[in-house]
């Protein structure tokens, strides 16, 4: 199955994502304690939640690729959106500590200049978190998979942090220290709120949210269906990187068993057209127990 392909594939943006981490946040701890900027440390425990969350991640995609059982008829797709779900907690309560250690610093400063060395630090780190960013944002693209693309967004996040831990160290170095303390309160806000932004998307996801506009396109495009009576009712959920649809419908009721299956093929092919990913469900139903006779459009495909 494709799903399983790609759910194999997104395991190396997770991969990347752990090892780039792994080496940035090292690299961002040690120049900030030596380069004596709080900035650039707040980066780099930023850098270490993440490899928590990427590997949070990593193991959503691992579980997500175990097939139907007894007990998850669906498959185990949703381990992945719960994996954003773990990530973004994680993610939040660096933030918080972040935010407590610039506030405690603000509270008591202390009248120390970063060294120059610092700011190509996180400028180097801004540019290699973005190039992490670009290839998992077109492989969570590619595969559609929620998980890895809320990975890419914290990619993305973490370029622009390093990018405001870089001016903070420059503002600080020509006379102005209190400004690397106020970027590092910022970071901690930009933690927090990307963080939010990933629980916001799992959150809406794991309670059935879904996109109304495309249930909307569906349903213009079967309503156009001259064997289509009446929609009865229409609903989407995504399950993972899979999408289900449910589609209750009404026909003429002296249509044989062939001629409802081919409308029912004739609806599940389409939709797939529309999202290669999706498995639709069509429940036929008879529009009008008078009608007696089957008309040229019943048979019209």
């Amino acid at each position: 199955m494709e799903l399983y392909t790609n759910l194999r594939a997104g395991e190396k943006g997770a991969y990347l994502s752990i090892v780039t981490y792994i080496v940035l946040s090292i690299f961002k701890l040690t120049a900030g304690y030596l380069g004596n900027s709080e900035a650039l440390r707040a980066d780099g425990l930023n850098n270490t939640t993440d490899i928590i969350a990427s590997v949070a991640v990593l193991i959503g995609l691992r579980i997500s690729q175990r097939p139907p059982d007894d007990d998850h008829r669906y498959g185990h797709f949703r381990a992945e959106t719960i994996a954003s779900l773990i990530a973004s907690f994680i993610m939040i309560y660096v933030g918080i500590e972040v935010l407590i250690s610039a506030v405690k610093s603000m509270t008591n400063p202390v009248e120390v200049t970063p060294d120059i060395l610092t700011i190509f630090v996180a400028l180097i780190s801004a540019v290699i978190m973005f190039g992490v960013y670009k290839y998992n944002y077109n492989l969570a693209e590619r595969i559609k998979s929620t998980a890895v693309k809320a990975a890419a967004y914290d990619n993305r996040s973490d370029a622009f942090v390093s990018i405001g831990t870089a001016v903070g160290i420059v503002a600080a170095i020509i006379g102005f220290p209190i400004i690397d303390t106020i970027t590092a309160f910022i970071i901690g806000i930009i933690i927090i709120k990307t963080a939010i932004d990933i629980f916001k998307e799992a959150v809406y996801l794991l309670t059935d949210g879904f996109d109304s506009k495309f249930l909307a396109k569906i349903r213009a495009d079967i309503e156009r269906m001259p064997q289509v009576r009446e929609i009865t009712e229409i609903r989407g959920r995504q399950h993972g990187g899979m999408m289900l649809i449910d589609i209750t419908i009404s026909v003429n009721p002296n249509l044989n068993v062939r001629r409802s299956h081919d409308i029912s093929n004739k609806i599940e092919q389409h939709i797939q057209s529309l999202n290669s990913e999706a498995v639709t469900f069509v429940h036929i139903e008879p529009y009008d127990p008078k009608e007696m006779v089957i008309s040229e459009d019943d048979y019209h495909f």
